[in-house]
């Protein structure tokens, strides 16, 4: 990753260049979602400004990553789940990407969690290579389960650990 990048926690005054970075970042290739408002809010009960990570270069944030619970229960506690991730088009190419995606295997790890999800769209093959470089491992697909543009895309659902899997469990 270029040197000049630090990768910090979010901070409530991040949300406007966290907001534009998304809406920049938005495509039908990694979002099977509407495009979010311009003053839609991107810190909320459910997304809290804690679940970010951000890639700073000087003054910019140039990338973002969130993860989140996999689920409310106690019993899935120890899941952990990447919400979002979006690099800024100039700092693709760099490591920002995977750099925000060992922190937050790394944050989730300190919580005490022992494996991190995700879901990446089927046609979004460079978002697909980014996780596998950062050792997730496809678990399962739900095939066309979006219609994108005319278009059925594949949910491709991926996983991996965050510990040593012969770890014993800590309640």
């Amino acid at each position: 990753m270029a040197s000049d990048v630090v990768i910090r926690p979010a901070r409530a005054a991040d949300e406007r260049e966290i907001s534009e970075l998304f809406r920049s970042t938005w495509s039908r290739v990694s979002e099977p979602g509407p495009e979010r408002p311009a003053d839609a809010a991107v810190f909320d009960e459910r997304h809290p400004v804690e679940s970010y990570l951000v890639a700073e270069r000087g003054q910019q944030v140039v990338g973002y990553i969130a993860q989140a619970p996999a689920s409310p229960l106690e019993t899935n506690r120890h899941v952990r789940h990447i919400q979002g991730l979006a690099v800024l088009a100039s700092a693709r190419g760099s490591g920002v990407g995977q750099a925000l995606v060992e922190a937050a295997c790394a944050a989730a790890r300190a919580g005490g969690a022992r494996r991190m999800n995700l879901r990446v769209l089927g046609h979004n093959e460079p978002a697909r290579q980014l996780y596998r470089r950062c050792g997730f491992a496809e678990v399962g697909v739900l095939p066309q389960e979006f219609l994108l543009d005319g278009v059925y895309v594949d949910d491709v659902w991926m996983s991996r650990p965050l510990t040593d899997p012969h770890e014993p469990a800590h309640p």
